[in-house]
């Protein structure tokens, strides 16, 4: 049966680069309208990650250089986006599970009522740019809506999985990033990996995946969270202030960066692997070139994903062989406080956000 579509929607906008007061709750969205090779997606859950936040301060400009929790309210930057400036006010969140409502003119591969996602770094190269993307909730619209428009290319079918719609929501921009890195670098079974930030989202996806490759897997984690990185599937866990070994891993994987940042390049053995995603710690890192040309390191800066990477996550999650950790869920009407709590970081893994309407 189809759903009957409303004219406007519940949902949050963000209006411009600033604190949580950038963050405006409407009854008044209008409803996207399905064009050719379209869907209009209910969303059923959006999770909250750490771009919402950068994208909402304005991080991505080079004029910031501190770590996320150093930027203050009153920022002023105009081209702090992904790819620059931002046409405000835009719809964030770039995790999405929903349930295709409409589908546009010519759509033969999606069906009204399937369960569907999205990457939230979404391909759409060029021949000037072949690794060319527009990210989910900053250039184009995101879930923080009742209602998405996708192209129905660019969505995958999660019908058949035995994940719930909120652990779902959780996965595509954490165990996308993690898998992209984890992949980009090569990991293999075998291999010994050093996670940063592994009770994050990202950290904790990191962790599940490489064990899941074969690899053995040491978490960096706050002592209190330690437990948790081990259960994600974690050999080890080294606590955030203790020293990390020189030259004991193959690959690094790492979304914090900041004033440790030499540490995790000496860490590698000659010939190893890192792979970046992230910088909540800070942007600004200080190397000894010598670390890495002398011994042979490969860094990898991973945003751009292609697409036969998250259809492989995407066939994971269709078996139910991925489980996020899910420590809280919040209606989207409160998404200030939720975004507070996921700054503070004393959950681990996932907070997901709940639109209007869902049950």
């Amino acid at each position: 049966m189809r759903q009957v579509i409303p004219e406007t929607m519940s949902g949050v906008l963000l209006t411009g680069h600033g604190g949580p007061e950038a963050l405006e709750w409407s009854d008044a969205i209008p409803v996207p309208k399905v064009g050719a090779g379209q869907v209009l997606v209910r969303v059923l859950a959006a999770a909250i990650n750490n771009t919402d936040i950068n994208t909402r301060i304005g991080w991505y400009s080079s004029d910031i250089t501190g770590a996320t929790q150093d930027v203050g309210d009153d920022v002023a930057v105009e081209e702090g986006g992904w790819s620059g400036t931002l046409d405000f006010p835009i719809i964030q969140g770039g995790d999405i599970c929903g349930e295709v409502v409409a589908l546009g003119k010519g759509v033969r591969t999606r069906a009204i009522g399937e369960r569907v996602t999205s990457q939230i770094n979404i391909p759409r190269p060029t021949a000037k740019k072949p690794t060319g993307f527009v990210a989910l909730g900053s250039e184009i619209n995101g879930a923080f809506a009742q209602y998405c428009l996708l192209e129905a290319n660019e969505t995958f079918d999660v019908s058949r999985s035995p994940l719930s719609d909120v652990e779902i929501a959780a996965i595509p921009c954490a165990f996308g990033t993690a898998f992209n890195m984890l992949t980009r670098a090569g990991v293999r079974a075998g291999h010994d990996v050093l996670v940063t930030g592994a009770s994050g989202g990202v950290g904790l996806a990191s962790v599940q995946l490489a064990k899941k490759m074969g690899a053995n897997v040491c978490g960096i984690t706050a002592a209190q969270k330690a437990e948790v990185v081990r259960a994600a599937g974690a050999n080890s866990a080294l606590d955030r202030a203790a020293p990390v070994p020189d030259e004991s891993f193959d690959v690094v994987v790492d979304v914090v960066a900041g004033p440790n940042w030499q540490q995790l390049i000496l860490a590698l053995r000659p010939g190893g692997h890192y792979a970046v995603s992230g910088a909540i710690a800070g942007p600004i890192v200080e190397a000894d070139l010598r670390d890495v040309y002398l011994r042979d390191i490969t860094i990898y800066g991973a945003s751009f994903m292609a697409r036969k990477v998250f259809a492989e996550l995407v066939e994971m999650i269709n078996n139910g062989e991925v489980k996020p950790l899910i420590s809280k869920t919040y209606p989207l009407s409160e998404i200030t406080a939720a975004q507070e709590e996921f700054i503070s970081k004393t959950l681990p893994g996932k907070l997901v956000l709940i639109p209007p309407g869902v049950t």
